[in-house]
């Protein structure tokens, strides 16, 4: 048994008792179908011969082979609905676990993983896997109990008969075997394209306005219809193979069991050894025998679908190149907020160090601003810090503790993060202030929209903290979504302060009136900043000059502007411009 198959059985275990109820369902109701078929030869027996005509046994034999009929029927809607059900639950409890897998991966995942290529894996493929159980396991069950019915019923009739035409069984093992080693190359294949084909969709569909900007439609349009084509093709592969190993050869195999069985009549039907109704009876019960396995193969396509869509969850589940950061086991928390690297660097690849040998203390309340041109390693400082990656070499410490050892809670409702490009969730003002925490009244919300003088647009609204909110916010400026951002930051109360370029998307007038809230916020704070403008961290207590990972410079705004270094060529090429070689 394959792995993937003992996965899927350990998602059936908590609900055996619900399956075994079904399955019990399923094989009285299964019994009740084939031995309808000896009542139904007995009937004709009695109904043809003149010398036995009794109507009272017509009638129960009538009677029995009706109320056998209903009973299968009845069952078989209750084994139906219990499969579904039970199939309903697993692929619910699937689709959380890997949900909640990849919502604990680090931001290294996201690195290398399409966002539509996840929406397949957790929606399309978790919905394949339904099909295993609802259609597949519940038919291949089926099929299975009503095969060896039948062959006990031909046993029963004419067992030299029925040994004959048990040659039947190895054919149709060949046929499934051969079906399953070629289909499942192109079953992983379509899937593999379809999550392609949803990256490319949601890829597009992010980026429209630059699309149209550099009328690149045509190209994405022949780039999308490449990968559909392919998606085409490996379906069609599929249909092929479907089309010459399943039905047609099945219908050969019948046809040629079907002479065996008449021949073997006709020369028992010389000496009168066979009546008519069991001549009905085994004919029928020999062409029942193939319904169940035509059943059984038309159910290897979406088998082999569920099962490498399956392989596909399990593997996002598993993967352990980009595990999840684990939490910290100990129970610190932070409370001055003290902030210390020792030594350390840092790479996304492995291969080329994006950070080398950082070390800086912040002390509690103070302003640490990084600055440094574009790639010098300013975001991954506090990537690291958020512990959105995991830390390899070096050591973070807050209040003397080890980074590693904070539980997330504890980290994520005393860090409060504002970056350059901030997200908004479809909802309202208001939900997008609280984020759901339900800890965060009305009024603190309303006192954390003036506190960053968010609240001056915000009542200028229709509905005020109830506005719609669009997805990521469409409806809104950049300033203006910044301005939320900052609410949102200021509505948990943060020990740390991690600013990312926080005034970059914010208009010079609107700046002014974030600076005078960003002086409230950094009182009692420990605020790492990371700023493009070098005005807006003119008063930070420690400023660390970042040039190719490295920290080259550090000190405070007049101390770097005396050492004349890389801090002070920046700043003359801020405030000057072009003119700088006339001021130089």
């Amino acid at each position: 048994m394959s792995t993937t198959a003992r996965r899927l059985i350990r998602y059936l275990s908590p609900h055996r008792s619900y399956f075994w109820v079904a399955f019990a369902f399923l094989l009285v109701a299964t019994a009740a179908d084939v031995f309808a078929v000896p009542l139904a030869a007995k009937y004709i027996d009695e109904m043809v011969s003149p010398r036995n005509f009794d109507p009272t046994w017509i009638l129960i034999y009538g009677g029995v082979f009706l109320g056998l009929h209903i009973l299968s029927a009845i069952l078989h809607y209750y084994q139906l609905v219990r499969f579904h059900t039970l199939a309903q639950w697993i692929v619910r409890q699937i689709r959380t676990d890997v949900f909640a897998r990849v919502q604990h991966l680090g931001l290294s995942f996201y690195d290398k993983k399409p966002t539509g290529s996840l929406v397949s894996r957790i929606t399309n493929d978790t919905e394949a896997v339904k099909d295993l159980y609802v259609e597949v396991l519940a038919s291949f069950m089926q099929n299975a109990i009503y095969v060896i019915g039948v062959f006990t019923a031909l046993f029963a009739l004419n067992w030299r008969l029925a040994l004959v035409t048990t040659f039947i069984l190895p054919i149709f093992w060949w046929l499934m075997r051969m079906y399953k080693k070629y289909s499942s190359v192109s079953f992983r294949k379509s899937r593999e394209k379809l999550s392609a084909m949803n990256a490319k969709l949601s890829e597009s569909l992010g980026g429209m306005n630059i699309i149209q900007t550099f009328t690149q439609e045509k190209r994405l349009r022949e780039e999308f219809g490449q990968l559909n084509h392919e998606h085409f093709k490996a379906n069609l592969r599929n249909v092929q193979l479907f089309g010459l190993l399943l039905r047609p050869a099945s219908r050969v195999v019948y046809a040629l069991g079907l002479v065996v069985v008449l021949y073997y009549f006709g020369i028992l039907s010389f000496d009168g050894a066979v009546t008519i109704g069991e001549m009905f009876a085994f004919i029928n019960l020999f062409e029942r025998v193939f319904e169940p396995f035509n059943q059984m193969m038309m159910r290897l396509a979406p088998m082999q679908q569920s099962i490498v869509s399956a392989e596909r969850v399990f593997e996002l589940m598993d993967d352990t190149e980009t595990a999840p950061i684990k939490e910290g086991e100990g129970n610190p928390e932070i409370i001055t907020g003290e902030i210390e690297f020792r030594d350390v660097t840092f790479s996304y690849d492995g291969e080329t160090n994006v950070l080398k040998n950082i070390s800086f203390k912040a002390r509690p309340g103070q302003t640490v601003a990084l600055v440094g041109h574009t790639g010098s390693g300013k975001s991954s400082t506090i990537q690291l810090l958020m512990r959105f990656y995991p830390l390899v070499q070096g050591t973070i410490l807050i209040d003397g503790e080890p980074l590693e050892t904070f539980s997330d809670e504890e980290l994520r409702s005393k860090m409060g993060l504002v970056l350059q490009d901030s997200f908004m969730f479809y909802g309202d003002v208001k939900s997008n202030i609280r984020l759901h925490n339900q800890g965060i009244t009305d009024e603190q919300v309303r006192e954390a929209a003036e506190f960053v003088q968010a609240n001056m647009f915000i009542e200028k609204l229709p509905k005020g903290y109830d506005e719609p909110i669009g997805e990521r916010g469409a409806t809104f400026s950049s300033g203006q979504r910044q301005l939320l951002s900052f609410a949102r930051t200021m509505a948990i109360d943060p020990k740390i302060l991690v600013l990312d370029e926080a005034t970059a998307s914010v208009d010079t007038e609107t700046e002014e009136a974030i600076q005078l809230a960003l002086n409230k916020m950094r009182k009692g704070r420990t605020t790492i900043a990371i700023a493009h403008r070098l005005s807006t961290i003119q008063d930070a207590d420690l400023i660390l000059v970042l040039h190719r990972g490295e920290i080259v410079e550090r000190g405070t705004h007049q101390e770097l502007l005396a050492e004349e270094g890389l801090y002070h060529k920046m700043y003359l090429l801020q405030t000057y411009g072009t003119n700088l070689e006339v001021v130089q």
